[in-house]
């Protein structure tokens, strides 16, 4: 066996899991919806390493959801490390501080063991410069790092790997529409086993409309707002990050398309008009994505929504014949695999969202490079 921590915080969740990477396996794990810091978190974290002490445990992996211009691959942590991923706190501060403190935590619980820093953008990391450049004065990039990163690279990874295996086909010769819908949601085409482009970018604020986030808005419109309405950075950044999206389409209802669809189902306008923007958005931007592609050979949705909500799923393909992508899907599923009907003429897949796993094997690698 070839055992492997891996540590996966949220915005407003721990996830903590003993994976056997030999294997592709979690032998244990826990799992919190409350921040990290919260002392709910921090006694599942307890209870999961008093449970593993005695397990022959090679590493422990963690989930860093933005590596920033230093970190584009899974490193081993040593002080210059940290100080390369504490540089990138900025751009994801719900995201990137709560990991850095775990790792502080671990370290000092688990001196003896390696630790690993997973970046999810890795695998964005090379994407052709026409997608990841952005057109704004050469200086602002040199100088502060603009362009596109990317995100939900764990999540994506692992879905390529799987629908290959699904299809029978190898990465470097298909060419898919990925989403991943969760708390955030972003939309990736692959190309050849490469990101060619994705809807996040500098921060993971940009692209589709998410669960509390507002994804891309008019940047004219945020400058107004400070101009004309008075509005702060710290006002505007905590509406866009925490009271847009689904929450805020809402009304305040709700963030969680469960409950979204069922009021929209029993007639709630605020909810009905909630799920018709999420899903126009998800189909807007895979109809984006798909003119990186010469074709596509399936569309795949993961993450906590994709994986779990077949309404939303056939909401964003009943829209999408142009792409010959069509909707009459099934419901779902205990396994990975196609929610289309056979005869599509573009195949319509799910999979679980098991970034763990995919933090696993990337710890290895970097362990053993």
């Amino acid at each position: 066996m070839a055992l492997v921590l891996t540590v996966n915080p949220g915005s407003s969740s721990l996830q903590v899991h003993l994976v056997d990477a030999q294997a592709d396996e979690v032998l244990d794990s826990s799992a919190v919806e409350q921040h990290a810091h919260s002392a709910e978190a921090r006694r599942a974290l307890e209870g999961l390493l008093e449970r593993v002490q005695d397990q022959h445990i090679a590493g422990v992996g963690y989930r860093l959801v933005h590596g920033g211009q230093k970190v584009l691959s899974p490193v081993t942590v040593d002080d210059s490390t940290l100080d390369a991923a504490r540089a990138a706190e900025s751009l994801a501060p719900l995201h990137v501080p709560p990991v850095l403190d775990l790792v502080d935590t671990l370290r000092a619980r688990l001196p003896r063991l390696p630790h690993v820093l997973c970046p999810d953008t890795a695998f964005h990391a090379e994407l052709p410069e026409v997608a990841r450049t952005y057109a704004l004065p050469a200086n602002w990039r040199l100088r502060y790092g603009i362009r596109r990163y990317g995100f939900h690279g764990l999540s994506y990874s692992r879905a390529l790997r799987r629908t290959a295996q699904l299809l029978g086909r190898p990465e470097d010769d298909l060419q898919l529409l990925l989403t991943h819908l969760g708390g955030g949601c972003s939309v990736c085409a692959v190309r050849s086993g490469r990101s060619v482009q994705t809807s996040m970018g500098f921060t993971p604020l940009e692209g589709v409309p998410m669960t509390t986030r507002s994804g891309s808005v008019d940047p004219g419109l945020l400058l107004w707002l400070q101009r004309e309405a008075g509005l702060g950075i710290d006002d505007i950044a905590e509406a866009l990050n925490r009271r847009s999206g689904l929450l805020g389409l809402s009304e305040g209802l709700s963030a969680d398309t469960r409950e979204l669809v069922q009021a929209a189902e029993n007639g709630d306008p605020r909810a009905e008009l909630a799920m018709n923007v999420f899903a126009h958005g998800v189909r807007r931007e895979l109809a984006a994505e798909a003119t990186s592609l010469d074709r596509v050979d399936a569309v795949v949705f993961t993450g906590e929504i994709g994986w779990d909500q077949p309404e939303l799923r056939e909401a964003v393909c009943s829209g999408l014949g142009v792409l010959s992508i069509s909707g009459g899907l099934s419901g779902n599923r205990d396994d990975d695999g196609p929610v289309s009907p056979p005869s599509a003429a573009v195949p319509v897949l799910v999979v679980r969202p098991r970034e763990e796993l995919e933090i696993a094997r990337s710890t290895m690698t970097a362990l053993h490079s």
